[in-house]
């Protein structure tokens, strides 16, 4: 998958196999770099999250929108994706769990047959970094708004910070703190620029127990809001069943005369 996350995965196979690369050339897509529509400059846009990660770990990130300029892994795809369906077949493979085990063999099968050697090029990959910094590295961030509860909310679950010694921390309501979600999913949060706190889920309840109330009431269900035909997200598809009941509209303007 061409995100965020697919990303992160192949960067961190990456470092934990060969080490820091010197340099990434990509595609522009937005995962990489972003710029503001009517900007004069790139000066003034802001790091991806992914380009924020090349940039702590010194790597730099190159792109371009031309297919000619990567023209050797553009080929490469071209060849795999004629070549991995026929070959996925032949094996039997039928999951994506047994596609992904069959790949790890495919690929040193691949490279043995139709990799070329390379001869006098020095290596630019860096020593591999520790397992810790490169799960924190390849983090998501996101600027949170601690609230009268003292907590966080983030994809609609609430957190409290809990220090080192496992007690909570309590901060003013309105206090700004970044949120990091780490590779592994451990989250964390940071406030002022210095102090890290773990994050732990607080867990949701009811007002009235089932088993406990007489007076339970089970809620009920929410209908689904549909936005009305006027609606900017449906202002297009409006318009092509307007085209499709001109006949209608013929029929109406009959009776009307």
């Amino acid at each position: 998958q061409e995100t965020l996350n697919g990303y992160y995965h192949v960067l961190y196979q990456m470092l934990l196999n060969y080490g820091i690369p010197y340099k990434l050339f990509t595609d522009r897509r937005t995962v990489f770099t972003y710029k503001k529509k009517n900007s004069p400059s790139l000066d003034e846009d802001t790091y991806t999250q992914f380009a924020y990660a090349c940039k702590q770990l010194g790597v730099e990130l190159g792109s371009s929108s031309v297919p000619q300029a990567k023209g050797r892994v553009e080929r490469l795809n071209q060849t795999l994706q004629s070549r991995l369906p026929v070959e996925l077949r032949l094996a039997g493979i039928t999951t994506i769990d047994a596609a992904n085990e069959f790949l790890n063999s495919y690929i040193k099968e691949f490279n043995e047959k139709f990799a070329l050697p390379l001869h006098g090029i020095k290596s630019v990959f860096e020593v591999q970094p520790k397992i810790e910094k490169i799960n924190l590295i390849l983090a998501v961030l996101c600027e949170r708004t601690v609230d009268t509860g003292h907590c966080l909310r983030h994809s609609n679950k609430y957190y409290r910070m809990i220090d080192s010694r496992g007690n909570q921390v309590h901060y003013r309501k309105g206090t700004k703190v970044m949120f990091i979600q780490a590779f592994d999913g451990s989250q964390y949060c940071c406030v002022n620029d210095k102090d890290i706190y773990a994050l732990e889920e607080i867990p949701e309840h009811e007002t009235k127990s089932k088993d406990l109330d007489i007076d339970y009431t089970p809620p009920k269900p929410k209908k689904p809001r549909i936005p009305p035909m006027n609606h900017p997200w449906r202002r297009q598809q409006f318009g092509k069943f307007v085209k499709q009941q001109e006949h209608h509209q013929n029929d109406q303007d009959t009776k009307i005369a």
